[in-house]
């Protein structure tokens, strides 16, 4: 067994459009919509759950909520507040998975591309990294 985070992608314009507000590229939820996509997820989590590969998932608050921490040339912490127009997708949610091989694990991604949404919202892949069990693991 091994541990991948399986994260899904959405941008501030997601969220919104999720909210029932349209933009450019993000057409507005309806509650059948919105209800139908939490049913899907809801069903992948208890299925995970029941399969005892589930180690932890969360859908994260929309990018407006976002704060970024750097370093400025100074030396002195840099916090910004997000979103950005130089921002695009960012994390949007994610699964802590414990998984027999990369094969099963990519099932379930592909499962979760599966989605139900609106027609016309955009498409995100939905990645898979590998866990390091320790610094060991760095190649």
């Amino acid at each position: 067994m091994a541990k991948y985070l399986v994260m899904v992608q959405g941008t501030q314009a997601d969220y919104e459009a999720m909210g029932g507000k349209t933009s450019p590229g993000s057409p507005a939820w309806n509650q059948e919509e919105l209800q139908a996509m939490f049913a899907y997820m809801s069903a992948i989590n208890d299925d995970l759950a029941e399969s005892g590969e589930l180690v932890d998932g969360q859908g994260l608050a929309e990018p407006a909520q976002t704060r970024t921490v750097s370093l400025g040339k100074d030396g002195k912490a840099v916090i910004t507040d997000g979103p950005y127009s130089e921002t695009k997708e960012l994390m949007a949610g994610y699964w802590v998975l414990d998984c027999a091989s990369l094969e099963r694990v990519t099932e379930i991604a592909e499962r979760v591309a599966r989605c139900p949404q609106p027609d016309g919202a955009p498409d995100y892949p939905v990645v898979i990294r590998p866990i390091m069990e320790g610094a060991g693991d760095i190649a």
